[in-house]
This record gives structure tokens, sequence and C-alpha cells, in this order.
């Protein structure tokens, strides 16, 4: 059983900055990848970021340039670095790990407000 924790959500203005934090309950290298989602009221979950294994990176067209995602394989977390935030990033982010079978986090609340 794999848990992934996340924290780093909150209330934040717009042009703010938060990051978020994804600590997995094993080693991160055992996943093909980990990636962050968030789904906002009413809509579905949509791919923020992905990070595998190797360190292949890709983004979100609405989030480059603005969000960065890492891992810290020492400590089994994976980072969300997310900069000049806007209210359409306001959504539930959620964890994602996956080794032949997707593990989820149970999300953390980011809201940017005007």
């Amino acid at each position: 059983q794999v848990q992934l924790v996340e924290s780093g959500g909150g209330l934040v203005q717009a042009g703010g900055s938060l990051r978020l934090s994804c600590a997995a309950s094993r080693s991160i290298f055992s996943f093909n990848y980990m990636g962050w989602y968030r789904q906002a009221p009413g809509k579905q979950r949509d791919l923020v970021a992905t990070i595998t294994s190797g360190s292949i990176i890709n983004y979100a067209d609405s989030v480059k340039g603005r969000f960065t995602i890492s891992r810290d394989n020492a400590r089994n977390e994976v980072y969300l670095q997310m900069n000049s935030l806007k209210p359409e990033d306001t959504a539930v982010y959620y964890c994602k790990a996956f080794a032949g079978y997707p593990y989820w986090g149970q999300g953390t609340q980011v809201t940017v407000s005007s």
C-alpha cells in the first residue's frame, strides 16, 4: 500500500506563490512517474505537471513558465513551486504516483483571490 500526503496549500492573493509538497511512503524511485493534478469545482481533474524517474518533466500549457516540479529522492518527496498565481489556478491539487497502478493523495486546497 502506497500513501501520498500533500501539504502546502492555502489562500494566496493573485501574483503570489505557494509550494506544494508530496511525501511518499516508499522510495519514489519505484514509481514510473509522479505528478500533480488539479480539480476545480464542477470540472474534471487535469494534469498540471509530471516528472519521471529519469527526471523527464512535462507541464500543462497553462502553467508553463510559472510552475516548477521537482523531486528529492532522499526525502521521497515531490514538490510543486507555484509562482505568479492566478484566480484560475484555484483548485484541489492532488499528488499522483504511478507504478503499474495509479496512487493518489487526498488533495490540498489552493485558493487564489483576485
